[in-house]
């Protein structure tokens, strides 16, 4: 199965398992998928049915037992981040020695960029998520709720082409979780980028064009909707 060229990723028969011998987990069996620019994928299923780590695989933070995962229209996996792939994840994931406008800034200092363009850049991508006010204070100072939106706006600050998110509303309360879908979906259409996101919640994959359904480690090919035809849920 060869990816397009336009696909920001390609998953060909990937495979994940963790462990050997008898205490071995498969994690995936053979999943092939890909994802294109403006594409929104709501990935469904139950607890330990891969969709965390189908999104490690496709954000490159991790490799598969076997098949491949290639990014044809971002280049290779060492150019992935930061920049073109941002990534959310479902717990704290902030960096406690540094305020939230550091944490949010880190990405474009890592990039290259001076340090007084990405203070300004983190603090705009923090006012999109009205957590301007939390710019000076450290992790430890914040809700659940509070962390969460810095690190959206930290997945964000880089204005990347494929965001990938893994039940970023999983711990938040009903309206933190709307503002949260929100911005990820309008920055998405703004950037013109995919968004791929992880969540047991119905609200939030109702809200998506694609619905995936994983089960066992596979993606059910009877329940891949993109578009969903009207009338059909995206249930997990």
């Amino acid at each position: 199965m060869s990816g397009d060229v336009d696909a920001l990723v390609h998953c060909d028969r990937v495979a994940r398992t963790f462990g050997t011998g008898r205490v071995a987990v498969v994690a995936l069996h053979g999943v092939s998928c890909e994802v294109s620019a403006g594409q929104q994928v709501a990935l469904v299923g139950p607890s330990g049915s891969g969709k965390s780590t189908l999104l490690h695989l496709m954000a490159g933070l991790d490799t598969p037992t076997t098949g491949t995962v290639s990014w044809p229209a971002l280049g290779p996996r060492r150019e992935l981040r930061p920049g073109p792939v941002g990534i959310v994840f479902q717990g704290p994931s902030l960096l406690p020695p540094l305020d939230v406008v550091e944490n949010v800034a880190l990405p474009l200092l890592l990039a290259g960029r001076p340090e007084a363009e990405a203070t300004a850049v983190a603090l705009d991508a923090l006012e999109q998520l009205a957590a301007g006010d939390l710019a000076a204070k450290l992790p430890e100072e914040l809700s659940g709720g509070q962390a969460q939106r810095v690190a959206v706006a930290r997945a964000l600050v880089t204005r990347p082409r494929l965001i990938l998110a893994d039940e970023p509303t999983g711990q938040l309360d009903h309206d933190t979780a709307s503002v949260i879908i929100e911005v990820l979906l309008a920055t998405a259409r703004e950037y013109g980028a995919a968004l791929v996101i992880a969540t047991h919640d119905p609200a939030v994959a109702g809200r998506f064009e694609h619905c995936w359904m994983m089960h066992d480690g596979r993606l059910d090919p009877t329940r891949r909707f993109g578009p969903r035809p009207e009338g059909t849920s995206c249930s997990v």
